[in-house]
């Protein structure tokens, strides 16, 4: 018989109607709080309750609303029924929402508003150690944390059918994935993070499908237009202490799985964007690493690193996550097995970035690049604009004619800058650089043969062939020769790929 992957119903998601015309009537939204709190909106993502106590004290029932669910105060019961209002209080507790202390209540999970781009939606997660130390259990659901709002942003939000949320969370990619897609599917082997998915769902009133299982079971056999993965993806000892993070895969193991395994869900065209890790291993290029991972064909993978963080900084990092103190002699046992593991395995570091695929017809292909500079968010259009540039350059590459016979365009955010240094005789050029003034602010260094190429580029001008005869016989008298011509369709295609230039389509 089959499986059930269906989560069964719960009183968290039957209180969903009164809890939404509670939150709707005090306007607890994101774009209320952030007029309330004023600069004391920063101190709430600092962990800094007072000043957000002071900014809310004479805020009346929504202030209420701030103090129980943000704050984690206990408050009076008939206050915050008040503030609640329809909801029964021990309805509230009784579902999970509050849990009773004394003669207070205080809130049993965080509730916050978000604008993710089609109004407030309200998340429901297990309560943190930011304002209140907690030791977190195994199966703790991470609130919307600072990799969750990554991902957001640099997910492709184009219209599609179908969007599968592999280890859902609390949810929030669901929820995200809800404003651009036709049916979403969310999964985890958590089951209390598909109780709180599922209450979330509930709270904003949208449809989405929830399963239960582990990595790929509950959706096998079927594909999907868009996958997104916030994956358990810490690299460390094969281990499972938390849920949200730990994969039980030794090392990078949990993001091998998911990018090797998630080109199988994916429909003829669909798109991934997830977030993963990897080694960065003595005497091996993490590129390499990363395509090994990849099918032979099929797949055209984007992987845009991040940050590196070195092994000491990294294991700090995760244990303070989990609200340890590297400080605690209880926790340096812990530490030491971290370390010796990474030791092991001879690594130098840890990567961290978005991994984006795109099923194709064809063999796998792979750029893998550093992205450790500022740049303007969302990403998620550039993926789905890289994409495009590279089918486009697929067709250069089985019939150069494609590039030749073309027209192009430098883009208008496209800028030309020459860096010169005091010399002996005055100013000295020492570098020509094409700059890239929107979204990943790539840069390419050219020198002056290629800046007059650029020059001649002209949407209504000549094609790329007859640009380059006529730069070759302004540079030598002659016409090109093989060498220059490969050097400028390189040129060519590197631009294009990064979004400097594009093919004029007429």
């Amino acid at each position: 018989m089959p499986t059930d992957h269906t989560p069964t119903a719960s009183p968290l998601a039957a209180l969903a109607p009164d809890l939404r015309k509670a939150l709707i009537r005090t306007r607890f939204d994101a774009d209320t709080l952030l007029e309330l709190l004023g600069d004391a909106h920063a101190a709430l993502g600092r962990s800094e309750p007072v000043p957000v106590r002071r900014a809310v004290r004479d805020a009346g029932e929504l202030g209420t609303l701030v103090r129980l669910l943000l704050l984690g105060d206990a408050l009076p019961v008939a206050e915050v029924a008040a503030a609640l209002a329809p909801v029964d209080v021990d309805q509230a507790v009784a579902a999970g929402l509050l849990a009773r202390d004394g003669e207070l209540v205080r809130a049993a999970l965080d509730l916050r508003p978000l604008d993710l781009g089609h109004g407030t939606r309200w998340v429901l997660s297990d309560l943190d150690d930011s304002m209140r130390r907690r030791t977190l259990t195994e199966d703790h659901v991470l609130g919307v944390g600072h990799a969750s709002l990554s991902l957001l942003r640099a997910t492709p939000t184009r219209r599609v059918g179908s969007v599968l949320d592999l280890g859902t969370g609390c949810g929030i990619q669901a929820v995200h994935a809800a404003g651009y897609a036709d049916h979403v599917t969310g999964t985890d082997i958590n089951e209390r993070a598909l109780w709180l998915a599922r209450a979330t769902a509930a709270l904003n009133e949208l449809d989405i499908d929830w399963l239960a299982g582990s990595w790929f079971e509950p959706v096998a056999g079927r594909t999907f237009d868009q996958v997104v993965a916030n994956p358990p993806f810490v690299v460390g000892p094969a281990r499972v202490e938390h849920t949200y993070r730990d994969s039980g895969f030794a090392l990078d193991g949990a993001s091998r799985l998911v990018i090797s395994q998630v080109p199988q869900l994916l429909a003829p065209g669909g798109t991934a964007a997830m977030l993963a890790s990897w080694l960065h291993v003595e005497g091996q290029d993490w590129r390499a690493r990363v395509s090994s991972w990849l099918p032979d064909y099929g797949v055209d993978a984007w992987i845009v690193q991040r940050d590196v963080a070195d092994p000491a900084l990294y294991v700090g990092t995760w244990l303070r996550d989990a609200g340890l103190d590297p400080r605690d002699p209880a926790v340096a046992p812990r530490a030491e097995q971290w370390l010796d593991a990474l030791e092991a395995a001879d690594a130098e570091g840890v990567g961290f970035g978005f991994v984006y695929l795109r099923r194709i017809d064809g063999p796998t292909q792979l750029l893998a690049e550093d992205l450790t500079h500022a740049f303007d968010d969302p990403l998620g259009p550039e993926a789905t604009a890289y994409f495009e540039r590279s089918a486009w350059l697929r067709e250069v590459a089985a019939d150069p004619d494609t590039a030749w016979s073309a027209r192009f365009e430098v883009l208008p955010a496209t800028a030309l800058e020459r860096v010169y240094l005091p010399g002996e005789d005055g100013w000295a050029e020492q570098v020509v650089r094409l700059y890239r003034g929107d979204g990943p602010r790539w840069q390419h260094e050219i020198d002056d043969t290629a800046a007059a190429l650029l020059a001649g580029l002209r949407a209504g001008g000549l094609p790329l062939a007859e640009v380059t005869e006529l730069l070759a016989f302004g540079h030598t008298g002659d016409e090109s020769t093989p060498e220059f011509r490969a050097a400028v369709l390189e040129l060519t295609t590197a631009l294009v790929r990064h979004g400097l230039i594009r093919p004029v389509v007429r």
